[in-house]
Parts: structure tokens; C-alpha cells; sequence
């Protein structure tokens, strides 16, 4: 078994409305900073998986995400894997 970490990110799809992203926003305009526009906030998401190859640990975490991490009606996700 080798061991992997995956770095997972969960973002609200973009047609999606995302009220702590808008409201950052707006605080961005008092702070002085008008230039930063249309933030999104997401999650990141890190964690350590035993498999018997890349491919196998990737298929795993993949299926994390679908199932639990992400609600794919109003997120997507992304996430990148190394071995640990």
C-alpha cells in the first residue's frame, strides 16, 4: 500500500449565488481595496488515503468528493494527489 495526500478545493459553481463572497466583496470596497471583485469562497480540503496505486487512491477521492465533500447540485470540486 502506498500512502497519498490529496489537497481537494470546493467552490460554488459559478451560476450559483455565493452571499459570503458577495459580502467580502462589498467589505473589500470599505477596506479600500475597490479592485478586488467577485470573490468566491470555497473550501479546502486536505487528507491522507492508503491504495495500491495513483490510480486507485484517485478513483477513491474522487467518490469522497461526490458523495460527501461536494454537493455537486451547487459545487464543483478539484483536487490534486502526491504521494506522501
Amino acid at each position: 500500500m502506498i500512502k497519498f495526500q490529496a489537497e481537494i478545493d470546493v467552490m460554488p459553481k459559478k451560476e450559483i449565488l455565493d452571499p459570503q463572497g458577495k459580502a467580502v466583496t462589498g467589505s473589500m470596497k470599505n477596506l479600500g481595496l475597490a479592485e478586488i471583485q467577485n470573490v468566491r469562497i470555497g473550501k479546502h480540503i486536505t487528507l491522507e488515503i492508503e491504495a495500491e496505486s495513483e490510480a486507485a487512491a484517485t478513483a477513491k477521492v474522487d467518490e469522497a468528493c461526490k458523495n460527501l465533500l461536494a454537493n455537486l447540485i451547487m459545487e464543483s470540486y478539484s483536487f490534486t494527489l502526491r504521494q506522501a
